[in-house]
């Protein structure tokens, strides 16, 4: 669990989709998994040179793990891969809901001593 590939964008204003498998079908998903899914995608977007990528709330629906723990592992593995050299520029927690967004932005700014942007479109 937590590979990470990636294709073309196809229509949408992307030029690619990296797909993390944050878990097994018939499986839920575990913070191990939500991590190598997490840290895979950052690694395949590396290898393209990437300078933005945006990420939904891994394994939080059908994987059925908690919006806080997934925030955690999340927010961590992205912290810790931005205190590297790095193409990525920009990353971006595309939630889908307020609840969620409240718990993405209350890790943020525990992790990482941030206020995230209000930008919810």
């Amino acid at each position: 669990m937590g590979e990470a590939v990636v294709t073309g964008a196809g229509a949408l204003k992307a030029r690619y989709v990296v797909h993390a498998a944050g878990m097994r079908p018939g499986l839920s998903a575990t913070e191990d998994s939500i991590r190598n899914a997490t840290r895979n995608s950052l690694l395949r977007a590396e290898e393209l040179r990437i300078e933005s990528v945006a990420f939904p709330a891994i394994g939080t629906g059908v994987g059925g793990l908690p919006a806080e723990r997934a925030a955690k592992v999340m927010v961590s593995v992205v912290r810790e891969h931005l205190s590297k050299p790095t193409s990525l520029r920009t990353v971006v927690f595309a939630l889908y809901d307020r609840n969620v967004y409240n718990i993405f932005g209350e890790e943020m700014r525990r992790e990482l001593g941030t206020n995230p942007s209000r930008d919810q479109g």
